[in-house]
């Protein structure tokens, strides 16, 4: 098996742990709120901390939404530059997204961790979908 050809496989399975990752947390995310807080909080400032979360993986899976679609469409699906860069990074994503919710690290993490490796690729995947279809010319 060619290393391009074995690209595919292993880069949809490190996006589908990313998303399985991201799922995980929507269910605990009660536990990350209360690291983002002091000791002594309120319920006001739970439930920002917590609107603040929600919104972060509600975006996230929104990006998921738009590089999925860029990959099943077949736009990326054998271009190995977005190939490599989303199985960087969303591997990146999985084990810090796994420490994010075992370690019970601070918010701050989380949009760090969202930066790098959810925005970065579907930014790419978006340029290479306008790449493809946007710019294609029109036979007369």
């Amino acid at each position: 098996m060619s290393a391009i050809s074995s690209l595919v496989p292993a880069r949809f399975l490190t996006v589908t742990a990313h998303l399985v990752i991201v799922i995980t947390i929507f269910w605990s995310r009660e536990h990350n709120v209360r690291a983002c807080l002091p000791l002594d909080f309120t319920q006001e400032e739970y439930e920002r901390e917590d609107t603040k979360l929600v919104i972060g993986l509600s975006v996230t899976l929104g990006l998921f939404a738009v590089e999925l679609v860029g990959f099943f469409s077949g736009v990326s699906m054998f271009n190995c530059s977005q190939g490599l860069l989303s199985l960087a990074v969303h591997c990146g994503a999985s084990v810090s997204l796994s420490f994010y919710v075992f370690q019970k690290w601070e918010c701050w993490t989380y949009w760090v961790i969202f930066a790098l490796c959810s925005v970065l690729p579907a930014f790419v995947e978006l340029l290479l979908f306008i790449a493809v279809f946007g710019l294609k010319k029109k036979a007369l």
